[in-house]
């Protein structure tokens, strides 16, 4: 597979490069794409140098699959001319979630809806790709009617920016801001920019974006998502309610055994999952399960992903993955 990665020098391409190589995706021809200002820097690969290019050059190339992580106006501009040259783009921004013509796509519970006509596929935001990996099993065994979750989302979500802007306060450096206040020793209730309905946006890409890759407009959601100062992973403390009343050592088997998940759930011996023990996997990690005692068929539990992998990067991988396992894209089409 010839394979382009458009944002290669930020936080998710890099990662994006990271994950390739890791999981050996038969890349034969790597196209690293960014910014003007980057064009001519290298990115590393499989101990390679590679220059990065512009779009337009990528394009004449003819990659496979392009891997985009470089913001919603650039690929609102760019995917559509990838896709135009019969480039299958995966895009991680937010540009085509809603889109009703585009599919959106976490592996563990949805590849089944892609084709090879699906020339824009987008990748989930970090905090829904995990929320719905764990509870997809629990709602095809007992159908959930509504979720209450609330974020505690690491900096590493916000960008480089944040991660300095984070380690500048804890050594009480002064320099550039990401946040509109201090993230070291505080906690930021607002994700992205509020709404006219008091919600922020990514509150409301989790709302919907979950809606949809459930394929479920029925189920109900409400968010509050909360920047914490940590680097690793992105937490969330989930309440569900099913229309059918469960087993909670059943919960816990149908959890163990779905793919993509890992029960960490011994609070006799104080297991549970943290961002420490997600940083740098690319599992989904379950603990805390236990009823709501205030209320019928309901659960509590607490999960936590890498948002860098799971949350983006292995996301967008793993659906070139199965886009190539089954023939979907580039040559594994032609010779069908």
């Amino acid at each position: 597979m010839k394979v382009a990665v458009v944002g290669a020098t930020g936080l998710v391409g890099t990662k994006m490069l990271q994950v390739l190589a890791e999981r050996n995706f038969p890349v034969t021809e790597l196209i690293p794409v960014a910014s003007e200002k980057s064009i001519g820097k290298e990115v590393e690969f499989k101990g390679k140098a590679y220059k990065v290019v512009s779009a337009e050059t990528a394009i004449n190339q003819k990659p496979d699959i392009a891997l985009f992580s470089a913001g919603g106006s650039t690929s609102t501009e760019q995917a559509p001319l990838f896709a135009a040259a019969g480039i299958t783009v995966i895009d991680n921004s937010s540009a085509w979630r809603m889109d009703p013509t585009k599919k959106l796509v976490v592996p563990e519970v949805n590849a089944d809806v892609l084709t090879a006509e699906d020339k824009i596929i987008a990748n989930p935001n970090c905090s829904t790709i995990q929320m719905v990996v764990a509870l997809k099993p629990l709602h095809d065994a007992y159908k959930i009617k509504r979720v209450v979750v609330s974020t505690y989302q690491s900096v590493t979500g916000t960008g480089v920016k944040a991660v300095v802007q984070l380690m500048n306060e804890r050594k009480g450096i002064d320099g550039p801001m990401a946040y509109p206040y201090k993230i070291d020793l505080n906690v930021l209730p607002q994700i992205d920019v509020f709404t006219d309905n008091g919600y922020t946006k990514e509150e409301m890409k989790m709302i919907r974006e979950t809606q949809k890759i459930m394929g479920d407009e029925n189920i109900k959601v409400t968010a509050t998502t909360v920047r914490i100062p940590v680097m690793g992973g992105h937490s969330e403390s989930v309440n569900v309610e099913f229309e059918h009343d469960f087993d909670l050592s059943e919960v816990r088997n149908i959890l163990e055994k779905a793919p993509g998940i890992i029960v960490i759930d011994d609070v006799a011996n104080l297991k549970y999952p943290m961002p420490l023990d997600a940083h740098g996997k690319d599992e989904v990690f379950v603990g805390r399960i236990r009823r709501d005692e205030t209320q019928a068929n309901t659960l509590n539990c607490w999960i936590v992903s890498d948002n860098l992998r799971k949350g983006a990067a292995t996301n967008a991988v793993q659906i070139a993955e199965y886009l190539m396992e089954n023939h979907l894209i580039g040559q594994a089409v032609e010779a069908v």
